[in-house]
């Protein structure tokens, strides 16, 4: 990649780094030797990630970026572009969980969860994406889900808008070709970070009203999930070492399914894991 105003060192924007997989990838690409810009809607939560890095001698950059807010998404891009010239990778990592049926899911649910889920990465997009556009390079990793293939009973809301990342992202990917820049998704299956002690706070008090017959059915879910975490979940840094080699690949993948046991999850719907086929037939259409 060529040179920033920081020298030969490529700039990498990350969102959602104040815990879990965004707090081990800022980490990861840190230690790269990526400048390496960690963004969190909420700032007062970065003692931890640049207490770890500097600690391991290496040097990361806080942002505060609220992908919720469009506003906020073109200040801070606005910002990381004056200050570094150039954005050579974005990883697309902030996300919020959700548990809870189409019936218990109320509106503010429903519009909060896209929001982070699938609009914050449309506006993170397309604010970064002009300037890779231009320079005829970049890349743009999406982490996204097992659940962005699979449907999941008490996750409707969050499985809707990973879906629509996966489909934006899969009509995207063969344009992004055509001008230098390569698309990824990053799809793991369970995880044991603070993201899921954060989904069953944020939903707690709407799991505790479920009354007959749901009240049963999500006992048993949430018995069966636990197993699961429990046996086949990976860490934050196993995922955010994906990343990485994802980001370093010289020509990616558009699809990282994260374990063997997630693909065994989406094996009876997705036949080639990488997803290129359908990527290499539409960009073929462009050329």
């Amino acid at each position: 990649m060529a040179k920033t105003k920081t020298g030969d060192q490529p700039v990498v924007l990350i969102t959602g780094t104040s815990s879990g997989v965004g707090f081990h990838t800022a980490l990861r690409f840190a230690a790269a030797g990526y400048v390496t810009v960690a963004s969190m809607r909420d700032t007062s939560k970065k003692k931890p990630l640049l207490e770890k890095a500097k600690a391991a001698g290496h040097k990361i950059f806080v942002e505060r970026l609220d992908v919720a807010s469009k506003k906020s998404v073109k200040a801070a891009v606005k910002r990381v572009l004056k200050r570094y010239g150039r954005i050579d990778v974005l990883i697309n990592n902030a996300g919020a969980g959700f548990l809870g049926s189409v019936e218990q899911t109320t509106d503010d649910d429903l519009h909060r969860t896209m929001d982070i889920n699938f609009f914050g990465v449309w506006h993170m997009t397309r604010a970064v994406f002009p300037q890779m556009r231009e320079r005829g390079s970049g890349r743009i990793i999406s982490v996204t889900s097992v659940g962005g293939l699979i449907g999941q009973p008490f996750n409707e809301a969050y499985c809707a808008a990973k879906f629509a990342v996966e489909g934006m992202m899969e009509g995207f990917a063969p344009l992004a070709r055509r001008m230098g820049v390569s698309v990824s998704l990053i799809e793991p299956g369970p995880i044991n970070t603070e993201f899921v002690a954060n989904v069953r706070a944020t939903s707690a008090e709407g799991l505790a009203s479920f009354e007959a017959p749901y009240d049963g059915l999500i006992a048993k879910y949430m018995g069966a999930s636990e197993g699961v975490f429990a046996q086949f979940g990976q860490t934050g840094d196993d995922i955010a070492g994906i990343i990485l080699d994802t980001a370093r690949a010289e020509k990616p993948d558009f699809r990282y399914v994260t374990s063997d046991f997630a693909k065994q999850i989406v094996k009876p719907k997705v036949v080639d894991y990488s997803g290129n086929n359908v990527v290499d037939a539409f960009a073929a259409r462009l050329e």
